[in-house]
């Protein structure tokens, strides 16, 4: 079985990332109840024989000993990182695959990117080796972070290249947190456009997920409940925005709702490398088969349901909702409407005990009112696995490459181009040592030719379908 590792970068990426791990150890404890070390175990975690220290050997079978995640915890400020250590995930996590500094990066693209890139280059390229090694097959590497401050956006996308450039043959999946219009970090539009050229470069996959739509997200969920609206078929807490039941028993702070959106996210994406299915989806189709251009790699995601429901036995008629929800835009991670524009690809990965007809049947009927490209009308890529989430009976992630992503990059490009035509706070970037006007105008550049691209799409939308001719043989 394949293994995929795990690598958060600053505050944001680290509270996503803890929440994951959280989860992701609920949904294996739900199903393993033996505490045997198995191979939807060792996809994301190590079984580390620690009765001789923290250096103790793996052990690939029998019984659980004691898990580390495969994974990298990065940040340049300690704060998260401590909070983390000293929380009920403490034991999770190998010390020897933690990189911290004290003094964060300023909401500084440049600080995170070119002095802590350069600072701690080699450390991070020699616990990325470590983990590797203790992989039989590295298949992926899922990069959580944030765009709009220093340390996620700079260092985030400065791993990124690194991975590139060491493990050219392994996944780089980007969940990346944009952020909102108002936002409380002023330079987080030139943050977030230079992160963006560097995700254009050398990302497999990019997850966008705006902190606005998340922030509806959960202020809708709990205005149902708070008026009853869902009735007594939804239970109070939801495992989707709440942590009740986790290991965490602190009160939740301010994004934990949000955070747990997102990792939820990464749980369904993850569910086909983790558990058995009768349809499952490896990893690397998703790429293969969502991403038709090299550039073209932003997948919009939708979680459904986003509430928990309190009955098992669900009816066909919910089952066939959840589909319909999936392509409404108040499910999207992003402030986007995926039926008013145009698909190149779709994948549905659905958990729980749902078959095949009933994903057959649900594509047969939403396919009438989605534009897809005129040259893959029949781009749809299937997932079934058949364990649900704790707490849930089945659910749905979609992803979608949709030129519905495109609003949100205009957004970004013109706030970023209201501070720069002014030169605003541009001095704080350029005192940089290797940092030049020329990175803003390449990565602007970067920007405007991504937008361009959607652009020449949006504008075969509505076009006649033109079917290939077919080959002719000679007899």
């Amino acid at each position: 079985m394949t293994q995929s590792v795990v690598v958060q970068v600053g505050q944001c990426g680290n509270q996503v990332g803890c929440r994951f791990w959280d989860l992701a150890l609920r949904e294996h404890a739900a199903v393993n109840k033996k505490g045997i070390y198995d191979e939807a175990l060792s996809s994301f975690f190590r079984n580390v024989d620690t009765r001789s220290g923290d250096n103790g050997p793996d052990i690939y079978r029998g019984k659980i000993c004691s898990l580390k995640a495969r994974a990298l915890l990065i940040d340049m400020e300690e704060g998260v990182v401590n909070e983390i250590l000293q929380g009920p995930l403490r034991d999770v996590f190998d010390s020897k695959q933690l990189i911290t500094d004290v003094s964060g990066s300023g909401n500084n693209w440049a600080v995170g990117h070119k002095i802590y890139g350069c600072q701690y280059r080699e450390s991070i390229m020699e616990k990325l080796r470590k983990t590797a090694e203790h992989c039989d097959c590295l298949q992926c590497f899922f990069i959580i972070h944030s765009m709009g401050g220093g340390t996620g956006s700079g260092l985030g996308t400065f791993v990124l290249n690194l991975l590139e450039e060491e493990f050219p043959e392994v996944y780089r999946f980007v969940t990346s947190v944009y952020p909102s219009g108002e936002d409380d970090v002023i330079t987080s539009p030139y943050n977030s456009v230079l992160a963006m050229k560097e995700l254009n470069e050398h990302a497999d996959c990019v997850l966008p997920i705006e902190n606005e739509s998340l922030f509806e997200i959960v202020n809708k969920i709990h205005q149902m409940i708070n008026s009853g609206k869902l009735g007594s078929a939804v239970k109070q807490n939801s495992l989707v925005t709440s942590s009740a039941g986790s290991a965490k028993t602190v009160p939740e702070k301010p994004f934990d709702a949000m955070n747990n959106i997102v990792a939820n996210l990464l749980l369904n994406l993850t569910s086909s490398a983790r558990f058995e299915g009768s349809l499952n989806m490896d990893l690397n189709e998703i790429s293969m088969n969502l991403v038709p251009f090299p550039r073209l790699h932003y997948l919009v995601s939708s979680l459904t349901p986003l509430y928990t429901l309190a009955d098992v036995n669900v009816p066909s008629r919910r089952l066939d909702q959840m589909f319909s929800d999936a392509f409404s835009r108040d499910h999207q991670l992003i402030q986007a409407d995926p039926k008013h524009s145009l698909y190149l690809a779709c994948a549905l990965l659905v958990r729980g005990n749902v078959q095949v007809s009933d994903l057959r049947r649900n594509i047969e009927r939403l396919k009438p009112s989605l534009h897809f490209v005129s040259w893959n009308q029949e781009g749809w890529k299937t997932g079934l696995c058949s364990v649900p989430p704790v707490g849930h009976s089945h659910s749905l992630l979609a992803l979608a490459n949709n030129t519905c992503v495109k609003p949100t990059f205009i957004e970004l490009k013109d706030r970023f181009m209201k501070l720069y035509k002014k030169k605003a706070h541009l001095h704080h970037y350029l005192q940089i040592d290797g940092m030049e006007q020329s990175c803003f105008s390449e990565a602007v550049s970067s920007l405007s030719d991504l937008i361009e691209e959607y652009n020449e799409l949006d504008a075969t939308k509505g076009g006649p379908r033109i079917d290939a001719s077919r080959l002719k043989i000679a007899v």
